[in-house]
């Protein structure tokens, strides 16, 4: 496959060209799938990106759309083919955050607000395989190794030459006080924090407790923003059983505004620093 194409990125763009097509010939879901004698939960996966598409599926949906030039057929048929094509990540095989990690491996920009623990771009390899380990008290060995070496691989786009992954990260005060694994792996881990966020591209604030009640009470969540402007923007919250992706603007606009409230009430990216150094020196002790 050819490093440019991620698959999970293709399967978006051409949910998105599909659902314009049927939006264009004013069909519902459900007419569509009457049409072609398939469910209605298969044409709404098909349009999320949330399910493989098949050449086969985007030649019929084009004709109950009467596309007539050849050259967008075959376009969209291109992109079917590369939408099932394998990612890296794939590699290691049934991961079940997929779906978040190829749209992390292609967004411009990310940010987190992380209220319990350090988030995973941030994660030393220790502190990350405590954290595997003890959020999955019944997976193999194997299985928790796996994830970790998922979650270091992914932390490249951060240290990338060429146009690495801006990361503006909100941690909740509390992630800097939960020892994880030991003393001496927090020690390591608000080390390493301290040292990313000298990057030019990264930018670590802390909400200090002393705010009390904010808009992130509710828990963790990202917002990934594209390049291209054909890609919107997505917010992800991550669940136990399953995540949940938000594409609608609405939705993206009051996170992204919850998001500025969380900003405006952390510490500066100084004091931050301070407070993150501060505890790493007590852990040394």
């Amino acid at each position: 496959m050819a490093s440019n194409v991620n698959p999970t990125v293709r399967r978006r763009r051409l949910g998105q060209e599909l659902r314009r097509l049927r939006e264009l010939k004013g069909m519902t879901a459900e007419e569509v799938a009457e049409r072609l004698l398939v469910s209605q939960s298969k044409i709404s996966r098909l349009e999320n990106g949330r399910r493989s598409i098949s050449q086969r599926d985007v030649r019929d949906l084009c004709g109950v759309y009467e596309v007539e030039d050849q050259r967008i057929v075959e376009s969209l048929m291109q992109m079917a083919k590369d939408s099932r094509q394998q990612g890296w990540w794939h590699a290691f095989g049934d991961i079940p955050y997929s779906v978040y990690i190829g749209l992390e491996t292609d967004a411009e920009s990310l940010r987190v607000y992380e209220p319990q623990i350090i988030t995973g771009l941030l994660q030393t390899r220790a502190y990350a395989e405590a954290i595997v380990q003890g959020g999955s008290p019944e997976s193999s060995e194997q299985e928790n190794d796996k994830r970790v070496e998922v979650r270091l691989r992914r932390q490249s786009r951060i240290t990338a030459d060429k146009d690495p992954l801006r990361l503006w990260i909100v941690l909740d005060e509390a992630a800097l006080h939960r020892v994880v694994g030991s003393r001496q792996v927090m020690r390591e881990q608000l080390e390493h924090v301290m040292e990313l966020s000298q990057l030019p591209h990264v930018t670590v604030q802390v909400l200090p407790f002393e705010v009390g009640a904010h808009a992130g009470i509710n828990g963790q969540y990202s917002i990934l923003e594209f390049a291209d402007a054909a890609d919107s923007s997505v917010v992800y919250i991550e669940g136990v059983t399953s995540d949940l992706y938000l594409e609608k603007p609405h939705d993206v606009q009051k996170y992204t505004v919850m998001y500025e409230h969380l900003r405006a009430q952390s510490l500066n990216v100084e004091q931050s620093r301070q407070l993150v150094e501060r505890l790493a020196k007590d852990y040394a002790r």
